[in-house]
């Protein structure tokens, strides 16, 4: 979603069908929450957090850091957490930046993060991309040089002598299957943590011909990138979730804390 997109009522049906996906398999997870949608939908986060999962700060306004000063990204970041403590009655201890956009020119804002009461981040993805991404990043759970901030990598692996992504989101609908299976399987073996994620507007197939319908431009390269395959998530994501077990970031660094 665009810091300039509306808020709708999908992300509470979507939600509840991630809700109840997780339930079904007895999984709790972290949600990285924007504060625009906890004020709109404040019942909503209720919900997520009366069912055991870990509630955590996605911003306020799903701003890419590249487009703000530290002073602003305090701001938005502060914001988000005090919205998200008014709504469940705790602060939020873990961050990810929208578009996982703490790259090289933005790591000014771990040390605010680390100011703000955060103890995690979730934010760097350790591998080569065009939009994101800081490829000698440690692949591994790690505290920042800058602060002492932990980072949380999502899941990424190693073939063709670089990384590639493969936690999630589009990686998750586009990669063929076997490839995230093996990308787990070897996480296991090697006792290190696999940080999956996925847009809960992923598991609605029609949202982007519904919202089109009623008047939404969307650039074609959105409508490719978050919409192809779209179909398949929610089979992929329930065949993960029995295979493997899954816990809140919170609770698989505890020993971090």
């Amino acid at each position: 979603m665009g810091p300039d997109r509306p808020v709708t009522d999908r992300v509470v049906r979507n939600t509840h069908v991630v809700l109840d996906l997780l339930a079904s398999h007895g999984i709790r997870a972290t949600f990285f929450v924007l504060g625009r949608v906890a004020e709109a939908f404040p019942s909503l986060i209720r919900t997520v957090h009366a069912e055991g999962h870990e509630i955590a700060s996605h911003g306020y306004g799903h701003e890419s850091l590249g487009r703000l000063t530290p002073q602003s990204f305090r701001e938005d970041v502060a914001r988000s957490a005090a919205v998200l403590a008014d709504v469940v009655g705790e602060r939020p201890v873990g961050y990810r930046a929208p578009a996982f956009s703490i790259v090289d020119s933005t790591r000014w804002a771990g040390p605010i993060m680390a100011e703000l009461g955060f103890r995690y981040s979730s934010s760097i993805f350790p591998f080569r991309g065009s939009r994101y991404g800081i490829a000698d990043e440690p692949p591994g759970i790690h505290r920042w040089r800058e602060c002492d901030l932990i980072e949380v990598p999502p899941a990424t692996v190693v073939a063709l002598g670089r990384r590639w992504p493969v936690a999630g989101g589009g990686y998750f609908r586009l990669l063929p299957g076997a490839v995230v299976r093996a990308a787990v399987r070897r996480a296991q073996r090697e006792r290190r943590s696999f940080v999956a994620y996925l847009h809960p507007y992923e598991l609605d197939p029609p949202e982007m011909v519904d919202l089109r319908a009623a008047g939404w431009h969307i650039p074609w390269k959105r409508r490719v990138t978050q919409a192809m395959f779209r179909t398949r998530m929610y089979r992929r994501l329930a065949a993960l979730l029995k295979a493997h077990r899954f816990a809140p970031i919170r609770d698989v660094i505890a020993d971090w804390l």
